[in-house]
């Protein structure tokens, strides 16, 4: 995938260094309050960010913080409407404003960057048809050519995925956590993508990323660790992460190098591009840009919260590709890990449960307070 880098706004010296080595720093936040404010806007002109990721933690914590939203909330309760319809017009006003302020990357990138993430109700993340139907509301209600449909990568929404894009719709596949499911949503877009192509759709319309966590897998591993805690144990603190993405890098080069692949490319079909995401550092003994500098390779995509793009921005040092040549040593981490009695599988499942119910809670959070202040505007 090719970036016209030149068309694109300037960016500090970190960022343009990721970008010139193939990287896409997206903003993971998105609020109301970012765009009346001039501030997203802003973060464009002078960050180098080429996209923004959101997720239910994100909305809720935009809805719960000022006034922002007060007027809408009003006049849409003035109309009747119920607390599933306002979080939907809430959201996808939001999603819609953030892609018209990126629609000059969109078009100076193809349409790889200028990207915009909008996720669906997590309470379906294990009904693919509910899923499917779901992103197609919200892609149809944004009605934008840079939203990308966050589906979980659930055993259940696999299908849903594959559905989505045969529809001819971008999709950016989130919580991610191990390498065979990484796998199982690879071949799900390559499905997709012969499904659209078979129907006649122009694929090279459809884009999409896979969104692997990072920071988490160190947080469970590390403290599974610190339980056994031998030397050898702590000496294993704050690698899993980083490994685990890296032999997922590797995965992406051998699925999109297959003759499967090579046929649809051929057709104008774009790589599902990796996106590191959970990239915030939890633990302050690590440096606070490791799952930025450590994770650079072509055609991927970083997305960051304020504080880590800041950290990269000041004292992020880029020197390359980090990734391609660390794939032996990826894996003795992981074997170590095993050999110490730390399970690859129990962790990365128990993480897809704990993600999927992180997200739930942030939703239920967020329709309890639209409902609280639904409550508000119809007793006025």
């Amino acid at each position: 995938m090719t970036v016209m880098a030149n068309q694109l706004p300037t960016a500090p010296a970190p960022i343009a260094a990721l970008r010139e080595a193939g990287v896409s720093v997206w903003l993971d936040d998105l609020s109301r309050e970012r765009l009346r404010s001039g501030n997203l806007q802003e973060l464009i002109d002078t960050t180098g960010i080429v996209g923004v990721t959101t997720n239910p933690s994100i909305f809720q914590a935009a809805l719960a913080d000022g006034d922002a939203y007060t007027q809408q909330l009003n006049a849409l309760a003035a109309e009747g409407k119920g607390v599933d319809e306002v979080v939907f017009a809430l959201t996808t006003d939001d999603v819609r404003e953030a892609c018209d302020l990126f629609a000059p990357i969109f078009e100076a990138t193809d349409g790889v960057d200028g990207r915009v993430s909008l996720e669906v109700d997590p309470r379906l993340a294990h009904d693919p048809e509910a899923t499917a139907t779901s992103a197609q509301e919200l892609a149809a209600a944004v009605d934008r050519p840079q939203v990308h449909i966050k589906i979980p990568a659930t055993e259940a929404g696999l299908p849903a995925i594959t559905r989505t894009l045969a529809e001819g719709i971008s999709v950016n596949v989130t919580l991610i956590f191990s390498l065979e499911r990484y796998r199982a949503v690879m071949n799900a877009f390559v499905e997709g993508l012969e499904q659209a192509l078979a129907a006649g759709k122009d694929i090279s319309k459809i884009h999409s990323v896979a969104s692997f966590f990072v920071s988490r897998v160190d947080t469970e591993i590390d403290a599974r660790l610190d339980e056994i805690g031998t030397d050898e144990a702590k000496a294993l603190r704050g690698q899993a992460g980083v490994a685990n993405a890296r032999l997922a890098y590797q995965a992406y080069e051998e699925v999109f190098s297959t003759p499967r692949w090579q046929r649809l490319e051929a057709e104008g079909g774009r790589r599902q591009r990796p996106l590191w995401a959970s990239t915030g550092v939890k633990d302050p003994a690590y440096p606070d840009t490791l799952y930025v500098t450590e994770l650079v390779a072509a055609d991927t995509v970083n997305t960051m919260p304020e504080k880590t793009l800041d950290a990269t921005i000041d004292h992020g040092e880029v020197a390359g590709d980090t990734i391609t040549s660390g794939y032996a040593q990826a894996q003795e981490v992981l074997d170590r890990l095993e050999a110490l009695g730390i399970s690859y599988t129990e962790v990365t499942d128990k993480l897809e449960v704990e993600g999927v119910d992180k997200f739930e809670k942030a939703w239920g959070e967020l329709l309890d307070g639209v409902s609280a202040e639904l409550a508000k505007a119809t007793s006025k």
